[in-house]
């Protein structure tokens, strides 16, 4: 293995960080790198002479797992060639622990969440050769309810005439893009019989509000436009906090007061949980984009009971009624999940109908696997994998229709776009809408010579579609006062 070059005293140690799974996990990211920044240590990408590369890692669902593996044996390839070490944490780090070790030598030390707040230490350890033993895994929902990260508190009010005051985060950006997570809480107190993520990311905690809007306000200083709010079940915020969970229709206001913030968006909200109140805020406030991220899973009362869950397709359809009552071009998006252990011919003739009916702007289709400690591993009634393939294949092909449908309904219509990506030689101008959240719904591709700037807000109208996505003809920027005084009803 090649010998780093020798260091200067003085020199900062060097860290890269790469991060896959969800918006959670990015959020986690930027605050391990606010850490290390504050311990002293310079940021580098990973084939920049780094003296560690930190792979924040995602153990969700079976495929996830494998990304994350395959990209820990990429980065340690990487590593060779400079004499770097790999460090693996994140999800996958902190379900599998001393197991991944021991199956994946080519990391150098696997962490669980404990050691995020002595990250700099312990990464000082491992590239001095004495790595900790590997992180042994308990069930975090017999622990006290704690964040994976641990948060110093910024519970003050936000009045910052001329942006004077500044929170004192653990966060450092890693993207200079307008839009940012911003974390509500940590942790789930569901028990959906398909999902490991409590006994991994713990019980369910809220963070204080004041908290939320601080950290909210640093990012409208670092040229954030756009904030999704993330947790693993939003709905429940406040549940544990004083005012229960009236705290997110309360708090969902105060953050369109935030200097430099022109858009909120709530992500991970559970359907059963969508009281009348909470479907107004998101619906009807200016400044909150009307845009509803349910958590359908499925629309057959009998699968979503052994899912643990609740509703049926006549509740779903009656809640996305009562969303478009109050804003008729509100974006709603969901996943479901097929093949899960019982399904019958007609629960899945059930959730095609739901769908059919539900004209949802967005759906994630997934076939399901067995994970580790879930009740439904242990369920009778498995379906074969190739017939779960051929149900995965079927949904997909009707909700891509669908969504392509539920597009061309917009044709005509005026939308507010958020510019994230500038129109080059090679590439359009594209950007996304009331009704379209990152990475995981369509985008709005606008008109070329628009010489608009990455940042830019701007009014458009909908001329035509690509699929899911929308294309766009801009009519005028938007300030933030005409946003705030705007009127609800533009997808």
């Amino acid at each position: 293995m090649p010998v780093p070059e020798p260091r200067s005293a003085a020199a900062p140690r060097r860290a890269a960080l790469l991060t896959l799974g969800c918006a959670r996990n990015e959020v986690d990211s930027e605050e391990l790198a606010g850490r290390l920044e504050g311990s002293g240590w310079e940021l580098v990408d990973a084939d920049d002479k780094a003296d560690v590369i930190v792979v924040n890692t995602c153990g969700f669902v079976e495929q996830a797992k494998k990304d994350s593996i395959d990209t820990l044996l990429a980065a340690s390839d990487v590593a060779k060639n400079g004499g770097a070490k790999v460090v693996a944490v994140g999800c996958l780090a902190e379900r599998y622990g001393a197991e991944l070790a021991a199956n994946l030598p080519e990391a150098d030390a696997v962490l669980g969440f404990d050691a995020y707040p002595d990250l700099a230490e312990r990464l000082s350890d491992v590239i001095g050769g004495h790595a900790p033993a590997p992180h042994v895994p308990v069930d975090r929902r017999t622990l006290l309810p704690i964040s994976p990260v641990a948060r110093p508190s910024a519970a003050v009010d936000v009045e910052i005439p001329g942006h004077a005051w500044v929170p004192n985060l653990a966060r450092r950006r890693l993207s200079d893009g307008p839009v940012a997570n911003l974390k509500l809480a940590s942790g789930c107190d569901r028990r959906c019989a398909f999902c490991a993520i409590p006994s991994f990311r713990g019980s369910f905690v809220s963070r204080p509000p004041d908290d939320v809007v601080a950290e909210a306000a640093w990012l409208g200083m670092q040229g954030v436009r756009e904030l999704v709010l993330v947790s693993e079940n939003s709905t429940s915020y406040g549940k544990d906090l004083p005012g229960g969970t009236q705290a997110l229709v309360r708090l969902l206001p105060r953050l369109t007061h935030v200097p430099g913030i022109d858009r909120i968006r709530v992500s991970y909200l559970q359907p059963a949980e969508m009281r009348p109140d909470l479907v107004d805020v998101i619906a009807s406030t200016p400044g909150i984009a009307p845009y509803f991220d349910l958590s359908f899973q499925h629309a057959s009362p009998a699968v979503l009971r052994r899912m643990r869950r609740f509703g049926s397709r006549k509740d779903f359809l009656d809640l996305c009624a009562r969303i478009r009552e109050r804003a008729p071009e509100a974006g709603i998006r969901s996943n479901v999940i097929v093949g899960f252990p019982g399904e019958t011919e007609e629960d899945v003739a059930e959730l095609e109908a739901f769908l059919t009916g539900a004209r949802l702007d967005a759906v994630g289709v997934f076939g399901y696997s067995d994970e580790d400690g879930t009740e439904a591993a242990g369920y009778d009634g498995k379906i074969d994998a190739d017939e779960i393939a051929a149900r995965v294949e079927r949904i997909t092909s009707l909700v891509e229709e669908l969504m392509t449908q539920r597009a061309e309904d917009r044709v005509g219509t005026e939308v507010t776009v958020l510019v994230e990506t500038a129109e080059d030689e090679d590439f359009e101008c594209t950007g996304r809408a009331d009704h379209q959240a990152p990475e995981v719904d369509g985008e709005c591709v606008v008109e070329r010579g628009s010489g608009l700037e990455v940042g830019d807000m701007v009014r458009a109208v909908v001329v035509g579609t690509e699929g899911a996505d929308l294309v766009v003809s801009p009519r005028e920027l938007v300030a933030r006062s005409e946003l705030v005084g705007a009127s609800r009803g533009s997808g």
